[in-house]
């Protein structure tokens, strides 16, 4: 993709306006793009993927195309939070429209590198909780976007399908990254479920991924029934070794997302990110056009999704009961 000075394009318009064709012009190569000022944004995650693929399809469904009326700068972080700083503050050098962006860390890094370039987050938990904008409602400043955490919570959901689907498991592990702040926000839903499930959890914390052996040997030197992993960037980027890791450790797991169920997970539930970033290119839209930030509501998953991995329970010798599955939204066999 090649990105063009405006003075180019204006000069080129020009060209084209006084001349009469579309064809003479360099700037805007074989495909003739609308007249008219391309739309360029950023985006800052820690990889690409099939979420970002939802994104892209919005986009295209309000009639932006990458490349032609619309120019995307990508950076991706594959998992380093080190490098983010360094990444928002080259998103912004470079003076794009809007910045979108995934999971706190990288929505952190961009608000700390810019308080006028409007920014659209996802997979955010709870926004207000960590200061990204002053209320669900009315975000204020230069910030709004899609929480992945609705106010009843789902992490309670997530403990009890584990628990219904691994009768009589007592004790269950639960994998937090304690650099994601949003794991410290939603762990006492987590603790409040056992509680009345009457269940002993044991929480192990993984900051990078050396230390997933140790987390699932951990697990089962203190004879885990199941194993609860929380959702993030590193959980993800990781998910086909977590996947095996727990296979060996005969541990029943449960995930935030279908992914993990797709790389040999046992079951997912949470919201769709699929539709939470399919969704986001509405509002990319609508900045673009000149809505503001701190007037449009930060949005909340309306569908969510329960994905059973058959083969999987299969080869733990496990048996999901049909009260389970009645519930499930996808069944991979």
């Amino acid at each position: 993709m090649v990105l063009h000075s405006r003075r180019q394009f204006l000069h080129c318009s020009l060209v084209l306006a006084g001349l009469g064709f579309l064809a003479g012009c360099g700037v805007l190569g074989r495909q003739a793009q609308p007249l008219g000022k391309v739309a360029r944004i950023g985006v800052l995650s820690s990889t690409d993927g099939p979420f970002w693929d939802a994104f892209r399809q919005g986009l295209r469904e309000l009639g932006y195309v990458d490349g032609q009326n619309l120019g995307i700068e990508y950076r991706w972080s594959e998992g380093n939070l080190d490098q983010l700083p360094a990444l928002a503050a080259e998103l912004v050098r470079l003076e794009v429209g809007l910045i979108v962006v995934s999971s706190p860390q990288p929505t952190a890094a961009v608000q700390a590198a810019t308080t006028t370039i409007p920014i659209v987050f996802l997979v955010v938990a709870d926004p207000v909780g960590l200061g990204f904008v002053s209320s669900l409602a009315r975000p204020g400043g230069n910030i709004t976007g899609f929480s992945t955490f609705p106010p009843e919570g789902f992490t309670a959901k997530q403990l009890e399908l584990l628990d219904a689907a691994v009768p009589g498991a007592a004790r269950i592990a639960i994998l937090v990254n304690p650099s994601n702040p949003i794991h410290r926000l939603v762990l006492p839903q987590t603790m409040a479920a056992a509680d009345k499930l009457g269940v002993t959890l044991q929480i192990i914390e993984v900051r990078d991924a050396e230390e997933l052996d140790g987390a699932f040997q951990a697990a089962t030197r203190e004879r885990a029934d199941a194993i609860h992993v929380y959702g993030d960037s590193l959980m993800s980027l990781q998910r086909a070794r977590i996947a095996e890791l727990a296979a060996q450790s005969r541990l029943p797991a449960m995930y935030l997302t279908r992914e993990h169920v797709e790389a040999g997970g046992l079951m997912s539930y949470g919201p769709s990110f699929q539709d939470l970033y399919r969704r986001a290119a509405t509002y990319v839209d609508k900045i673009l056009k000149g809505a503001k930030p701190a007037d449009l509501p930060v949005q909340q998953p309306t569908k969510f999704d329960f994905v059973i991995n058959l083969k999987t329970a299969q080869a733990l010798g496990l048996t999901i009961p049909q009260s389970v599955l009645s519930q499930a939204t996808e069944v991979v066999q």
